[in-house]
């Protein structure tokens, strides 16, 4: 899904940002609220990850007994 949202940001990137003709017009969203949107959605699946991105460790060092 991640590949399919990059694609879609590049896609709309390369795009006009208004365009018009004889069936109507369109506007695509800006590239910084897509960065935005790409931003969520890593972050909802990183939130689905067992460690969530953080990781905890016990350092003990070798002459504390």
């Amino acid at each position: 899904m991640a590949d399919e949202v990059t694609d879609a940001i590049e896609e709309n990137a390369k795009g006009p940002k208004k365009a018009s003709g004889d069936s109507g017009s369109f506007e695509q969203h800006s590239l910084p609220d897509q960065v935005e949107a790409d931003k969520y959605l890593a972050s909802k699946k990183a939130m689905k990850s067992p460690s969530r991105g953080v990781r905890f460790s016990k350092l003990i060092p070798p002459g504390a007994a």
